[in-house]
């Protein structure tokens, strides 16, 4: 079904994919090759969209993940049965990643369980549109920039003394940060902060064996976007902009993001992958 055609939900975040019609395309589309085989990643925001793709896809090349979220429960439990039917353990983590306790307890968690963390995939995030810059009231200003990049910098600060030579960083940036959008304005700022995040991470890290790298997606059909204020007229003709003329899936994104966290790219740090429908950007 394609978009323009989908049941849009505008219940608010955090968004429900199990209530997302059509549902996202988060499948690995090819056999596993154990370029994961033995890892730990703990991944963000992985109960949906682009998180569970990416579980998914890892789950098939061998990690155990921890999936964290925010409150989507269903969604979560969805995602560990996922992870565990490519024979792979998982365990859920709910709370709030703009919380630094939250983020201390979800690492404990997770070394508590797996007894390492390999890959951190910093993936959460939340958007709110606004026509003009005066809608934006204080407290979502603060609330996008606490959970997209404060919650970066949390998660990252509590995996760094668990992170080895040889560990990967992931984040998720956006085409947003090298192009903008005129409804977007909070979500691109922190977006910007994202890339540049990256960039002084990896020089930061580097000499010490940890690659940190980025993908910045374009626009891809999760529950983010319905979920996330976008209008009906504007869901509509969702990804049409793009050369490629329709959204991305997560599980054509999902590629990236093990790409950068496994051997195949262990000459790669401070870098950003595009997987945005052919759309050209610097960076």
């Amino acid at each position: 079904m394609p978009v323009k055609d989908a049941m849009i939900h505008e219940d608010g975040l955090p968004g429900h994919e199990s209530a997302l019609m059509p549902r996202p395309d988060w499948e690995p589309r090819y056999p596993g090759s154990d370029r994961l085989k033995g890892k730990v990643a703990l991944i963000t925001g992985a109960d949906s969209g682009i998180g569970r793709a990416v579980a998914a896809l890892y789950a098939r090349e061998g990690a155990d993940v921890a999936i964290v979220y925010l409150s989507e429960h269903d969604d979560a439990k969805e995602t560990v049965r996922i992870v565990e039917q490519e024979g792979r353990r998982a365990i859920s983590i709910a709370g709030d990643i703009g919380e630094k306790a939250f983020c201390s307890a979800a690492v404990s968690r997770t070394i508590e369980q797996f007894g390492k963390i390999d890959i951190l995939v910093n993936n959460a995030g939340e958007q709110h549109p606004d026509k003009d810059i005066t809608d934006i009231t204080e407290e979502q200003l603060r609330r996008t920039f606490q959970t997209n990049i404060f919650g970066m910098f949390f998660m990252t600060q509590a995996a760094r003394p668990y992170l080895r030579s040889g560990a990967a960083i992931v984040n998720c940036t956006s085409v947003t940060s090298y192009q903008g959008s005129s409804e977007l304005l909070d979500y691109s700022s922190t977006k910007g902060a994202i890339t540049s995040f990256t960039r002084a991470l990896s020089e930061n890290l580097v000499e010490k064996g940890i690659r940190v790298n980025a993908v910045a997606p374009g626009p891809i059909w999760t529950p983010l976007n319905p979920m996330g204020g976008a209008s009906r007229e504007k869901l509509k003709h969702f990804g049409e902009s793009t050369p490629m003329k329709r959204p991305g899936q997560p599980n054509e994104v999902a590629p990236s993001f093990l790409f950068l966290a496994c051997d195949d790219s262990s000459y790669m740090s401070g870098q950003v992958l595009h997987p945005n429908g052919g759309t050209v950007v610097n960076g």
